[in-house]
C-alpha cells in the first residue's frame, strides 16, 4: 500500500516539496546576506559620508553608529 500511495499522491507531493525546497533555499540566502559583516561596514561608511556631508548631526551618527557597531559585534561573534 505504501508504494501505492506515493504514486498516488506524487502529482500533489512533488510539487508541494520543490516549493518547500525552493523556500529554504531563498531563507538560507537572505539569512547569510543579513549575517554578512560587509553589509554592515558599508552601512557605517555610507553613514560617514551622510555625516560628512552635512546630511545628519553629530548625535545622529553616533546613536546610528553605535547601533551598526552593536550589530556588527553580534554578527562576529555568532560566527565565532
Amino acid at each position: 500500500m505504501g508504494i501505492l500511495r506515493t504514486l498516488l499522491t506524487l502529482p500533489i507531493a512533488a510539487p508541494i516539496g520543490g516549493i518547500g525546497w525552493v523556500a529554504n533555499q531563498v531563507a538560507q540566502a537572505v539569512d547569510q546576506q543579513w549575517h554578512d559583516p560587509r553589509r554592515v561596514e558599508a552601512a557605517l561608511l555610507a553613514l560617514e559620508r551622510r555625516l560628512e556631508a552635512g546630511e545628519i548631526t553629530e548625535e545622529q551618527f553616533e546613536a546610528a553608529e553605535a547601533e551598526q557597531l552593536a550589530e556588527l559585534a553580534a554578527i562576529r561573534a555568532a560566527r565565532g
